[in-house]
């Protein structure tokens, strides 16, 4: 039986990271990688990463992480916003990545058909500190400075055509959720995210008010109104495995060197899922 294969927060523009992709391979032809995000901030990076990993695996499913939305300074397209990420799945398709924007494709390898749903959703700032709840966002976005805390998104991830942030994660939650709606009865499905749908991975975050950037309120069913078999993730730089109402979610990122480096089984670019491979 086929393996599916996940990663996430490659970074592959940091140095020591890039090499790594390299070590990503299949085990059989037939196997599929799920790629969550964060392959690196210039689109050519991201779109040849992509189109590497293409070449050795039977599907390759991307979902764009905060990164691949950011418009720096130093990368010559600049798209901004809707824009940036249309392009970004325009260049997916061109190479033969699926995105969330084409159809999900089924996993036919487990007891039951499994629709892997990758998920464009972003976050609305819901996920607060205790001290946060209920307050104005400026106050919570206070709180945070006060911390030390304040996402590069603010500056670099850029949101037009929509007012804010949270108006185009709105947006995403409304079209993704209509989607979702009409997968089978009979099928199961893989959740594959950038940010966590669910709010317990954020638990060993280091500076909680962080988590504003994470995710939102609205999903935090999805896992189990969808019929998840697993929820994969990237994002917090945390890799590992939890479990919630009985769902399994799975943190795939890479990290950065200095986060991989200091952890005891070293780096590890990629995981198996489902399959013969799975323990």
């Amino acid at each position: 039986m086929p393996n599916l294969y996940a990663t996430s927060d490659l970074h592959v523009t940091h140095n020591g990271n890039e090499p790594f992709v390299d070590q990503i391979r299949p085990g059989s032809p037939e196997d599929w990688l799920l790629v969550a995000g964060d392959v690196g901030e210039r689109m050519s990076a991201v779109v040849d990463t992509l189109a590497r990993l293409r070449e050795r695996f039977a599907t390759v499913v991307w979902v764009p992480g905060n990164h691949e939305l950011w418009t720096t300074g130093k990368d010559p397209d600049q798209h901004r916003g809707q824009d940036r990420y249309d392009e970004l799945v325009r260049r997916c398709r061109d190479v033969g990545v699926l995105t969330p924007e084409d159809e999900y494709p089924v996993w036919p390898y487990a007891e039951r058909p499994l629709t892997i749903a990758p998920l464009f959703l972003l976050y609305d700032y819901s996920w607060r500190t205790p001290a946060a709840e209920g307050e104005p966002l400026d106050v919570a976005m206070e709180q945070a400075r006060e911390a030390g805390v304040v996402c590069t998104d603010e500056f670099l991830l850029h949101h037009e055509p929509f007012p804010s942030r949270s108006a185009w994660c709105a947006r995403r939650l409304e079209v993704t959720g209509k989607r979702l709606d009409a997968v089978p009865a009979d099928h199961g499905t893989v959740l594959m995210s950038h940010w966590p749908l669910h709010r317990h991975p954020t638990e060993p975050l280091h500076y909680p008010e962080f988590a504003m950037w994470c995710g939102t309120t609205a999903t935090a069913d999805w896992h189990v109104r969808y019929r998840a078999e697993v929820a994969v993730y990237g994002h917090l730089h945390i890799p590992r495995t939890t479990r919630r109402d009985g769902v399994r979610f799975e943190e795939v990122s890479l990290g950065y060197p200095r986060e991989w480096r200091k952890r005891a089984r070293g780096a590890v670019p990629v995981r198996i899922i489902l399959g013969n491979g799975f323990a």
